[in-house]
């Protein structure tokens, strides 16, 4: 059992970061915040703008100083982008600052959340629908070695919303 005053959620995009972490933060009366959403008020743009118009490695600079603006949060759920733990020392960060939870999904499962949803995802912009499952394995298994850093691994696959949100709420409290 954990205990903490934040919670950042990680995770491949389509993995249900957002929706599991407004629910978790409600159920604990916590605060929660998205760091996407957080990025796009910073910068006044919707973020497949920032990354046409400034690029990746601008955005994955914005996201980092975002992030660390979180630091003196407490009682804080943080849902943070697919990419946020592989870049700089961002998986660093969120160790030292609070407990990271990762929502493990196969590439399977993420490519039926994802069918669909590449003009909100920058990075599937120019994925075919019949290449999304290999990028997405591919892309997993870069990211893994950050994500599975996380102090909790829960499995996204084969439990709804509420068993998820019952398996972290065991493992924190």
């Amino acid at each position: 059992m954990q205990q903490a005053s934040k919670i950042y959620l990680i995770g491949f995009m389509g993995s249900g970061k957002s929706t599991a972490g407004r629910n978790l933060a409600s159920q604990l009366n916590w605060s929660f915040i998205d760091l996407d959403e957080k990025i796009q008020k910073m910068e006044e743009m919707k973020i497949p703008e920032i990354f046409s118009i400034k690029g990746e490695s601008y955005f994955r600079k914005l996201e980092t100083r975002a992030l660390q603006e979180l630091k003196s949060e407490t009682d804080t759920v943080i849902s943070t982008g697919g990419g946020t733990p592989c870049f700089g020392d961002n998986m660093d960060f969120m160790l030292s600052s609070g407990l990271t939870i990762y929502i493990k999904m196969t590439p399977v499962s993420l490519k039926k959340r994802l069918e669909g949803s590449s003009e909100d995802r920058p990075l599937l912009r120019e994925i075919d629908s019949k290449d999304l499952q290999e990028y997405i394995t591919s892309k997993l298994a870069e990211r893994e070695k950050w994500y599975c850093r996380a102090e909790i691994i829960i499995d996204g696959d084969n439990n709804d919303l509420s068993d998820l949100l019952s398996l972290i709420k065991k493992q924190i409290r």
